[in-house]
C-alpha cells in the first residue's frame, strides 16, 4: 500500500472538516471486520457494519453515508433488493458492490441498477482503498 493514497485520503477529509461516513454491509462478521480494519488505517473513515439488508436500509434511512459497501449474497434480502431500496432512500450516495460468487447476470443487474462499482473477494488492502479513493472523489 502506497501512503500516497492514505495522504490523499486524509487529505480530503480534513479539508471537508470530517471523516468520510461508510456504511459497509455484508452478512459475515469476518468481512466486516476486514473491511472495517482496512478502513480505520487512516482517520479519514468513519465506519459503521450493518449484518443483512434489513439493517442496511434501516441505517441508512436513518442517518447519511458517503458511501456504502454492499454485499450481493445475502439472506433474507438479496443485495439487488436491498440495491434498490437504498438507492431510494439516498440516491446520490455511491454504491460499491463486492462479491465473492455472483453471476455476470447479477452484476450486470447491479450495474444498471445503480451500483458505481464491483469488487471480487478476496480484496487486496491496496485495491479496496484505491477503489474507496477513486468513488469518494467522482
Amino acid at each position: 500500500m502506497t501512503l500516497v493514497n492514505f495522504d490523499k485520503l486524509n487529505q480530503l477529509a480534513q479539508d471537508r472538516g470530517e471523516p468520510f461516513k461508510v456504511l459497509i454491509v455484508d452478512d459475515e462478521k469476518w468481512v466486516q471486520e476486514v473491511f472495517k480494519d482496512f478502513c480505520e488505517l487512516t482517520d479519514a473513515f468513519s465506519v459503521e457494519l450493518a449484518n443483512d439488508g434489513n439493517e442496511a436500509i434501516e441505517k441508512a434511512s436513518k442517518k447519511s453515508y458517503d458511501l456504502i459497501t454492499l454485499d450481493l449474497i445475502m439472506p433474507e434480502l438479496s443485495g439487488l433488493d436491498v440495491l434498490v431500496e437504498l438507492k431510494k432512500i439516498t440516491p446520490k450516495v455511491p454504491i460499491m458492490i463486492i462479491t465473492g460468487n455472483a453471476t455476470d447476470k447479477l452484476i450486470n443487474e447491479a450495474g444498471v441498477l445503480g451500483a458505481c462499482r464491483v469488487m471480487y473477494k478476496p480484496i487486496m488492502l491496496e485495491s479496496f482503498i484505491s477503489e474507496l479513493t477513486s468513488t469518494l472523489t467522482r
